[in-house]
């Protein structure tokens, strides 16, 4: 699919960070795979940054996830923010997330080295509900969505720094997602060199699940 030149139309104004393999998956997911670029200024993005490279530092990268979906990550679930960050936290609830939705209290954080990686999943209904959304800092990458019965069927989404991505309904539950490793990583013909990559990722709260429950081994994204 990477580097394939096969049709990319748009989702967004401006430069395109959303194709796919045709006019109908981007006409399915173009409200349920969605791309905000510039999302976080500079300013922002080093105050997350800031606040989170302390308690990343104390973990070790791990290279066996607990369902062998991530390679070469360390991550922390995290619930007390700065004034800085709650703010632009509140920022990505107002643009992700509906009226009706509760978030789980914790924000997922996940940081990939250089070489790491995400394999293609879809996401357990038991440990997140219908919509995820989550900042890219440090590092451009490129996310790879597959549909799990017709995998002809794909979007691929390019996530920049600063950017927030946003998934939900059909895009979370019928299609498979994936962080494409350093060899694999294009978008289209255009080479996008993976570094280092922390996302940080705000969650819906399952269904079912009370707001002071949390679920189990967090979902990667």
């Amino acid at each position: 699919m990477a580097g394939t030149g096969l049709l990319a139309l748009r989702t967004l104004p401006g430069p395109s960070w959303v194709r796919g393999s045709g006019p109908s998956v981007l006409s399915r997911l173009q409200d349920a795979a969605v791309v905000r670029p510039g999302f976080l200024s500079t300013a922002e993005e080093e105050t997350l940054s800031r606040e989170l490279e302390p308690e990343l530092r104390r973990r070790r990268y791990e290279y066996d996830h607990w369902d062998a979906a991530i390679h070469g990550f360390r991550e922390t679930e995290k619930s007390r923010w700065s004034e800085a960050s709650r703010a632009i936290l509140q920022r990505v609830q107002a643009a992700a997330f509906g009226p009706g939705q509760t978030l789980l209290s914790s924000v997922h954080v996940l940081d990939l080295e250089a070489r790491g990686y995400i394999k293609p999943h879809v996401d357990s209904i038991k440990f997140c509900g219908a919509t995820i959304a989550g900042l890219s800092l440090l590092s451009p990458s490129v996310m790879r969505l597959v549909h799990t019965q017709e995998p002809g069927e794909w979007l691929e989404l390019l996530l920049e720094p600063g950017s927030l991505y946003i998934l939900r309904g059909s895009a979370r539950y019928d299609f498979s997602h994936e962080i494409l490793r350093d060899e694999e990583s294009f978008f289209g013909e255009r080479r996008i060199p993976r570094g280092r990559r922390i996302s940080v990722i705000c969650r819906s709260l399952p269904e079912g699940m009370g707001p002071g429950e949390s679920g189990q081994p967090p979902p990667a994204c």
